[in-house]
């Protein structure tokens, strides 16, 4: 039997029910707490709050442009460059120093002004040469034509002595042997006459021959006074005073014809099959603008001129030259620009500024903002562009609004504040 300690307290059992009201009431707490929690986030997800509980920022502002539906000119445009209608170089045609360059460089020349001038002096006395040699020709064939005369006086004393021998002999009334003189006589007469003649001839050939050579002597003393060939512009000068010249050195000069001016640009051979389909360059080639490098526009229409005989195998494209009247010669030959023509017009065509197109990776997106000025990203596939617009193949319908401005604010489902843009941004 186990006896109890006097001393020890007996346990309370009245310590116990109140433990348990205590954490009955600390987990109701908890409990109100973490419910209020719960609902305080709940409620957070559908009034969103930036960090530290101050409003959200309101919708980003963008700028916005419906599409358009509206008949557009098809134009197309080419890289070009300028040339000269005719370009001529200006090359020496005989051996000799540069004395004097005639004319200012970069001016206008008419066809047969001077140039240049090279050193005449050898070419004078060449010259004066070949007149002497046709000179001693021309008298050769005089003193031919005296002997030649001389043989035929002798020819016709010789027919009349044999004629009045012939009956004589026959009566013999003169020797045989003076006969037989009288003939051999006649025989040497005709011979002489034909060699005089023969040297008439010759002597004739010889004075052909000089006056060849005159010729040929002036022609080159004519080619120390070099001209110009056209009505054209001259280029730099290529040589200097005292140079020798070679007539297969290097050009001396260029002079090109810039009015009309020549501009070349090339299309491709499916362009070219188009164009024909379309009636040909007569059709579409006849009112070209041309748009020079600072972006403005020619004053002056340019027309078709010629296209080449042949595509290039290497590129598949066809050389095209076309013509602008260029008054004042303000266009130059090396000049780059853009060949522009209207193909045809698109009838109804749903348009859009290029501004708000993005090309990614070969694809084009815009961004639609819809009734609820929801933003949706939409992929679309682009035809043609015509000045600041360009035309809408597939996926906008005319009427919608696509962003212009503040694209980089923007993503899908993102609510936006539009404003419509100003026709200049827009696109005209």
């Amino acid at each position: 039997m186990q006896l109890s300690d006097p001393h020890k307290r007996p346990r309370s059992t009245a310590t116990t029910p109140s433990r348990f009201r205590h954490w009955a009431q600390f987990y109701r707490l908890f409990s109100s707490l973490f419910v209020g929690a719960v609902a305080i986030s709940l409620t957070n997800c559908h009034q969103p709050q930036s960090v530290g509980g101050t409003p959200a920022p309101a919708p980003p502002d963008v700028e916005v442009a419906q599409v358009a539906s509206r008949d557009v000119p098809i134009v197309k445009e080419w890289i070009a460059t300028l040339d000269g209608r005719v370009n001529a170089e200006i090359r020496g045609q005989v051996t000799g120093y540069l004395l004097r360059q005639v004319y200012r460089e970069g001016s206008f020349v008419r066809q047969g002004d001077p140039l240049f001038e090279v050193d005449a002096r050898p070419f004078e006395a060449a010259s004066n040469e070949a007149k002497g040699r046709l000179a001693q020709a021309e008298s050769s064939v005089q003193q031919a034509a005296g002997n030649l005369a001389q043989n035929n006086a002798r020819l016709g004393k010789a027919e009349l002595d044999v004629k009045r021998y012939t009956p004589l002999a026959k009566t013999r009334a003169i020797s045989q042997e003076e006969m037989d003189n009288a003939l051999q006589s006649r025989l040497e007469a005709q011979a002489a006459v034909e060699a005089s003649r023969a040297a008439v001839e010759t002597a004739k050939a010889s004075v052909a021959a000089a006056r060849a050579a005159v010729y040929d002597a002036e022609v080159k003393l004519g080619f120390t006074r070099i001209a110009s060939p056209i009505d054209g512009i001259a280029g730099l000068a290529r040589v200097q005073v005292g140079d020798l010249v070679l007539p297969a050195g290097v050009p001396l000069t260029t002079v090109s014809t810039v009015d009309p001016i020549k501009a070349y640009f090339t299309i491709s051979e499916q362009e070219y099959l188009a164009q024909q389909r379309l009636g040909g360059p007569d059709k579409w080639a006849r009112n070209l603008e041309l748009v020079l490098a600072d972006g403005s526009v020619f004053n002056n229409k340019g027309a078709f001129f010629m296209a080449d005989r042949q595509v290039d195998v290497g590129t598949g494209a066809l050389r095209i030259a076309a013509l602008f009247p260029n008054p004042g010669n303000v266009l130059r030959p090396g000049q780059f620009g853009r060949v522009r023509a209207v193909m045809g017009v698109r009838k109804d065509a749903a348009v859009v500024a290029q501004r708000a197109v993005t090309e990614l990776q070969g694809s084009y997106q815009v961004a639609v903002v819809g009734d609820d000025n929801k933003v949706a990203i939409r992929s679309v596939r682009m035809a043609e562009r015509t000045g600041s617009m360009w035309i809408v193949e597939e996926g906008l319908r005319p009427g919608e609004r696509v962003i212009v401005e503040g694209l980089q604010k923007v993503r899908s489902g993102v609510v936006v504040n539009p404003k419509m843009a100003a026709a200049g941004a827009a696109g005209k």
